[in-house]
């Protein structure tokens, strides 16, 4: 027990950036941001866990697919709001997971997993866009699964899709 926490102290010590960091410099640096996607590394860790990769209760897994004609019709406002829509409903039915979870592994990765999310949607909500966004639009309609590598994989996407076409955009206001 005492050696698992001290590995999620390491691991979540080892995601923490500077202090001075601001949310611009997520969108200007992109290899800041390839260093803060771990979602290979908990992969990695999922498949040396020898339990049942069967989650307790099914997570709800965040929209990745995009029409991309659609996506460009919307303002930089719609599109962090729909991303972070996804980003909160994903770390909340992650943490009710975690929660039902037994300590070990699996309980350890889905910890890691909720951090890196809470991450992201903290970045996401705190970059300087101006304007408002009556009510959020999800892109889809929500799937679900007991998978966790589904849900990394499906995290993956979300990452390396919208948020990656989000910062694409906002690039110039990069200095």
């Amino acid at each position: 027990m005492a050696l698992s926490r001290l590995l999620l102290l390491c691991m979540v010590a080892s995601e923490v950036w500077d202090a001075e960091t601001r949310p611009i410099d997520f969108v200007c640096d992109r290899e800041s941001r390839r260093d803060l996607n771990t979602v290979a590394e908990m992969e990695a860790a999922l498949a040396d866990c020898d339990v049942l990769k069967t989650l307790p209760s099914p997570i709800q897994l965040p929209c990745i697919k995009v029409h991309k004609a659609s996506w460009e019709r919307k303002s930089a406002q719609e599109k962090r709001k729909d991303i972070a829509v996804s980003l909160g409903a994903l770390t909340g039915s992650v943490r009710v997971v975690r929660t039902l979870s037994q300590p070990g592994c699996a309980s350890t990765l889905l910890e890691r997993l909720e951090h890196t999310v809470n991450n992201y949607l903290h970045i996401v909500t705190h970059l300087d866009i101006t304007g408002s966004v009556e009510s959020p639009v999800l892109s889809c309609t929500p799937q679900s699964t007991h998978s966790l590598s589904t849900v990394l994989w499906t995290f993956s996407r979300l990452l390396t899709g919208k948020l990656e076409w989000l910062m694409a955009d906002l690039t110039h206001r990069c200095p």
